[in-house]
């Protein structure tokens, strides 16, 4: 629809104003007496020919014809273009979207191949509230742009090499030499990797022979190798009860951790050398390029190789990003990880076009979002200090669901309730993040994402089960039979309204795939919720007489789908009842 309309204004546009690809500048109305769609173009084209710009958009309206599509165009202010759809059009739209739902989103014309590294927890500890954003946002956009037809590969880049994997394989051959006892002793991880980073700190002599367990193990010694396996897996399986918790749809086939790339790390080396990029500093190797300096001017390097011949997280990224580019055959890579890397995978992403890893036209992204906050306006912790466990985080959200639950609805059974509030309590921590805006920083609230009005995930179920409950109870039964049979009508203001937003999802869906905020997502379902509400204040349904009550039926059946197709892509489970 958006699309069509687009076309249609920028070609009139270039016809009139004679300059080639003009942009139509389409955005949705701001009010319903304004039209459907407002097309701000002109006013650019205006400037650029020294026009009067109600005078070109008036010539440009002259070029347009009403069709099936549209109503009628209109000039409005100082030269916007107001577009008023076609009554017809949108009930004939809606009807063909309810009789076939797997159009309720258009496929994309160009289907990409994306990688999508997301959540990459560090295996060395418990995922904590940090890892929340990236996870969740990660498992929206990847939902997102399947959903809309591209070939999406998830990466879990998770943390399983290094140094401080020497210091746990250390103490894990002190504390315990019986292989069959490593479950008991990794049950906490945390507690497990806080007491070697004590006894790191503290023990000299452990100290060494934590390095040495690395060297060790990146020798490939046998014994070694199968602890480290071992330690990894009980690791996995701590990051598997929070994606399973979290409904987060990534498999053990979309793990690439950061020891895959161990191998083709002095390959990596090799080629910046080969391409001149590599300089020496301080006995590192460094490279250095122009576009990044430090505040005083200084040359800014990224280390690729410490002076003792150990590699770093870049060297990693490179490799990676090598990986996926050629193996992979990447066209977009999408790294969804906190802001404070930016500067990171700023050079990054240099480094590896000036190596030429990557083809020019393969887009490498980062998706950075912002910090969980705590009411004190510092990162969001325990009151000791410390991180908060994801998995305990998420535990506590269905205990105080179930508690509201409980107060709300005494009479429905337990596993009733306890069912309502494991949906109720995930998706409140989900939606309240992605319902942020993804860059900025957030306060984490208790009351605020549990309350059952304004933007909030209970707000968008209830309403679905609302919708849900008049179909149950619509007097001609089989709800198949009504949107099979049954076209929509528009009879009223607040109809029109509603369909106009159901159309909608595609292009809301769109944006997203192109900006990566999920939050335009949640918008647009508390805004359909709304609307539904005021068409269902003012239009009777099951009171209306039988033509009128199974269009109204069809429209409520169509809203329950988009809302459940919204929900699902923001990874949140709907309800029947609550």
């Amino acid at each position: 629809m958006r699309e069509t309309l687009d076309q249609l204004i920028s070609d009139a546009l270039s016809q009139v104003s004679g300059i080639a690809d003009c942009q139509a500048i389409l955005v949705p109305a701001s009010r319903p007496e304004f039209g459907d769609y407002q097309a701000n173009g002109v006013m650019s084209i205006a400037k650029q020919l020294k026009k009067n710009p109600r005078e070109l958009a008036a010539a440009v309206c002259d070029r347009l014809e009403s069709g099936e599509l549209v109503d009628h165009f209109e000039v409005a202010g100082p030269g916007f273009i107001n577009i008023h759809l076609s009554d017809n059009w949108l009930a004939s739209r809606a009807t063909a979207l309810l009789d076939n739902q797997a159009e309720l989103v258009q496929q994309t014309a160009r289907p990409e191949t994306i990688v999508v590294d997301y959540s990459s927890p560090n295996l060395a500890k418990e995922m904590h509230v940090g890892h929340l954003r990236g996870t969740i946002i990660g498992d929206s956009l990847v939902r997102i742009l399947e959903r809309l037809g591209h070939q999406v590969i998830r990466q879990n880049h998770v943390g399983d090499w290094g140094t401080q994997f020497g210091m746990l394989l250390a103490y894990l051959q002190q504390v315990s030499d019986d292989l069959d006892s490593l479950s008991t002793e990794l049950e906490d991880l945390e507690a497990f990797y806080r007491a070697a980073k004590e006894k790191f700190d503290a023990d000299p002599e452990f100290a060494n022979q934590a390095r040495n367990s690395v060297v060790r193990l990146q020798g490939g010694d046998e014994q070694s190798l199968m602890l480290w396996h071992r330690f990894i897996e009980e690791s996995l399986r701590h990051c598997e009860a929070v994606y399973d918790k979290l409904q987060i749809r990534m498999r053990r086939s979309d793990l690439r951790a950061e020891s895959f790339y161990n191998d083709s790390l002095p390959g990596i080396i090799s080629e910046l050398e080969k391409q001149d990029l590599l300089t020496v500093s301080q006995g590192a190797s460094c490279v250095f390029l122009p576009e990044f300096q430090g505040k005083e001017n200084e040359p800014l390097p990224l280390i690729v190789q410490k002076s003792d011949g150990g590699y770093l997280y870049a060297t990693t990224d490179l490799a990676a990003i090598r990986f996926r580019a050629t193996e992979l055959a990447a066209e977009r890579v999408l790294y969804v990880v906190d802001a404070r890397q930016g500067l990171h995978f700023q050079q990054v992403f240099a480094v590896a076009r000036a190596a030429g890893f990557v083809a020019p036209e393969c887009r490498l992204e980062h998706v950075a979002y912002g910090t969980m906050m705590g009411k004190d306006g510092k990162p969001f912790k325990t009151r000791s200090g410390g991180l908060i466990k994801l998995i305990d985080l998420l535990d506590e959200a269905v205990r105080r669901a179930f508690d509201l639950v409980s107060a709300r609805s005494p009479e429905l059974d337990e596993e009733t309730r306890r069912e309502i509030a494991d949906k109720v309590g995930i998706g409140a921590v989900k939606y309240a993040d992605l319902s942020k805006n993804r860059t900025s920083d957030y306060v984490f609230d208790w009351d605020s994402m549990l309350a059952l009005d304004g933007n909030t995930a209970p707000y968008l179920l209830y309403a679905y089960t609302r919708i849900r409950s008049i179909l149950r109870r619509q007097e001609d039964g089989a709800e198949a039979s009504i949107t099979a049979t049954s076209a929509i009508a528009i009879t009223t203001a607040e109809e029109r309204q509603l369909i106009v937003k159901l159309l909608r999802l595609p292009e809301i869906l769109q944006t997203v795939a192109t900006d990566y905020y999920p939050s335009h997502l949640c918008t647009y379902l508390f805004e359909l919720a709304g609307l539904f509400m005021r068409f269902y204040e003012a239009c009777p349904i099951l009171k209306a007489e039988p033509p009128v009550r199974a269009s109204r039926l069809a429209l409520a059946r169509f809203t329950a789908a988009t809302l459940s197709e919204g929900l699902d892509l923001l990874g949140l489970e709907t309800l029947e009842q609550m």
